[in-house]
């Protein structure tokens, strides 16, 4: 792909110039090139730089692996090359304002995202920043709302962002890099303005069918049109004053045509019609805003979608007078719904009504054990794990999660929800699906009253699901309530069946002791993390013992609460919480991806419904009473499934 200006091949860094880009399977880079740019791969000090940069607060844009700082229009183009990649950087064109960089429909399109400063009281001001019409308080916000809900980017376009480009060099790095290469292009004669009649032609942006272009866009009205023979009509409002070029960049750019309008026209319509012309016409609806003056070039580069002064509520409130915010608080111009607190579980066993079990039922009726154990045994591991990922998904409220829901929540997603104070009821049905599915497992090894070659079989089956739950479904929260089972005392104490798992099954043996109980306790002690890229449910189960110990009752201490751990794993854990936070959409974006396609099976997911395990382990009596009571009466029958399959040894 040739870009605009291109007048020889300029190179950052170490080593000869190489052609070609490369990018590694996360989407990461660790080149620019096309032509222009070539960086060396990050050193072992930029990496520790870049850990540090990713590691701090939150609040710090750097934090955030999707923002990629002051990086040419190309190179970001070079970046997000899957459908649904997006990545934010700083714009060219208006400084202290964004580009969100996205690849969507086989197109690379740039939008422009304000940085406005509001007048919040006599006294005080705050920022936001406006895409498509929707304002939020902070970028990350931005980001997680559109990744969550999957909501288009403007009302213009049809582009959503799905998966983030990740940074692998720090900030710092890029901006002396690329500030040197741009120092060495040419510098334009000045600021030009639109062509006679302020028509200018359009061309796609694509590899295959990137041309020069010989005048720029004129910012010097409101709205923009975009009309081709009376086909398609783009809008855009609150396109503003002509700003001068940046000598970073030459007077050979480009338009890229939005999603919305490229469904109407072929690639080669656009390119011929000598009828495709940008029309702009003011709107006076809005007033004109300006903006302020900017050395740093133009914009026309690569399309900058410019929002309107006024979101879409409000914009709706000033065309009709009667309207008004009746349901909703309004403050300083944001509209906001009070979210609402649960005070009772989502889990409503008593009502519960299944294929499996009848309306009234016994605890560990024999009848529905035995169904269980052949459903088990018929599926594969990687079912089952999706199954339990589908399940876990459903109760923690990453999918999926509708405008209502999100609504009821006051955030875009459970996750986010589970860190706060009003959701409590939420972190709680998590700890009773934790404990309750940990239990239902060990019951199934515990409750065979075959050989131990049989449990050893059985055994092996739970470490294989373990195995893809933590690798092929990154789902943290199922891998933890499956090792639980395998750790409880009364199953670790059978050493018999342990014997012939190592004797007949050694290759998962070997996979439980050497990768999955040491993974597991690396998580706990807050020495091991999870790849963002593959986890759908991050590991929230230290974050939920420690903000409900109080309520909750387990089985004792965690694993992770020993005498020789500090107050820095407590302190890891109540940070990992602020990170996962903010990256709900991320979490859920990933779950989309990993059940892309999955048709489950209803009686496999009846299973791995907390409702069911908790009809199947008490009873239609017994499920309603409190946890605590019913853990406590469990922890016996536990005990004594134990101790009748491998009597304890008594010395005399």
């Amino acid at each position: 792909m040739s870009g605009a200006g291109d007048g020889g091949s300029v190179r950052c860094g170490a080593g000869g110039r190489r052609p070609g880009h490369v990018t590694d399977g996360s989407g990461e880079y660790v080149k620019f090139s096309k032509g222009k740019f070539w960086l060396e791969p990050p050193s072992e000090t930029q990496r520790k730089q870049l850990e540090e940069e990713l590691e701090l607060s939150s609040t710090n844009l750097k934090s955030n692996v999707w923002y990629h700082g002051h990086i040419p229009w190309e190179v970001s183009e070079s970046l997000v090359g899957k459908h649904g990649d997006f990545l934010i950087r700083d714009s060219q064109s208006s400084q202290g304002d964004f580009v969100l960089t996205s690849h969507w429909e086989e197109k690379t399109l740039h939008f422009l995202i304000r940085k406005t400063v509001v007048q919040a009281g006599e006294t005080f001001t705050r920022v936001q920043y406006s895409l498509g019409g929707g304002t939020f308080d902070t970028l990350p916000a931005l980001v997680h709302f559109h990744v969550g809900s999957r909501a288009a980017l403007t009302p213009w376009s049809s582009a959503q962002i799905h998966q983030p480009v990740h940074r692998t060099l720090p900030l710092s790095y890029l901006e002396t890099a690329f500030c040197t290469v741009s120092s060495q292009r040419p510098e334009p004669g000045g600021a030009r303005t639109g062509s006679s009649g302020g028509e200018d032609r359009l061309r796609p942006r694509s590899p295959s069918s990137l041309v020069h272009r010989g005048t720029d866009m004129s910012r010097g009205q409101d709205e923009q049109t975009l009309s081709t023979s009376g086909e398609s009509t783009l809008t855009s409002p609150n396109i503003n004053t002509p700003r001068p070029r940046s000598p970073c960049y030459p007077p050979t750019a480009l338009v890229a045509p939005s999603p919305s309008f490229s469904r109407s026209l072929t690639t080669s319509q656009v390119t011929s019609s000598p009828n495709s012309t940008l029309t702009r016409q003011r709107n006076n609806r809005y007033p004109q805003k300006q903006d302020p003056p900017s050395s740093d070039g133009d914009g026309s580069c690569y399309t900058e979608l410019y929002p309107g002064p006024q979101s879409y509520v409000e914009r709706l409130w000033a065309e009709d007078g009667t309207l008004g915010p009746d349901p909703l608080r309004l403050e300083h111009g944001n509209v906001y719904f009070s979210p609402v607190v649960e005070e009772v579980s989502s889990f409503k066993p008593s009502r519960y009504k299944s294929p499996l079990m009848p309306e009234q039922n016994k605890p560990l009726e024999v009848g529905i054990l035995r169904r269980v154990k052949e459903l088990l045994a018929e599926m594969d591991p990687r079912t089952a794990a999706k199954h339990i990922t589908k399940a876990d998904c459903m109760v923690a409220r990453i999918l999926p999660v509708t405008p209502e829901v999100q609504r009821m929540m006051g955030v875009s997603s459970g996750i986010e929800l589970l860190t706060l104070p009003h959701g409590q009821q939420l972190r709680l049905d998590l700890l009773e699906r934790f404990h309750t599915m940990a239990i239902m497992l060990a019951v199934d090894v515990l409750g065979c009253t075959g050989t131990n070659e049989e449990r050893a079989g059985l055994l092996y089956k739970i470490i294989q699901i373990a195995a893809e739950l933590k690798s092929t479904m990154g789902n943290m929260f199922g891998f933890a309530a499956v090792m639980r089972a395998l750790e409880m005392p009364q199953v670790s104490r059978l050493e018999q069946m342990w014997t012939a798992l190592r004797q007949r099954h050694t290759d998962g043996a070997i996979l439980y002791e050497k990768t999955l109980r040491p993974f597991m306790k690396s998580l706990n002690d807050g020495r091991e993390s999870c790849p963002l890229s593959n986890t759908t449910f991050p590991h929230v189960l230290p974050l939920l013992s420690l903000l409900e110990r109080s309520v909750a009752v387990g089985e004792g201490t965690e694993p992770w609460e020993t005498a020789d751990v500090g107050m820095d794993v407590v302190m890891f854990h109540l940070g990992a919480a602020r990170t996962i936070a903010q990256l709900g959409g991320i979490y859920q974006s990933n779950a989309q991806s990993k059940l892309q396609g999955f048709q489950e099976q209803a009686e496999v997911l009846e299973l791995f419904l907390t409702d069911f395990q908790l009809r199947l382990l008490w009873g239609s009596r017994g499920a309603p009473e409190s946890q605590a009571l019913r853990y406590t009466k469990f922890d016996q029958v536990l005990t004594a499934l134990s101790n009748k399959l491998e009597p304890p040894f008594r010395s005399h």
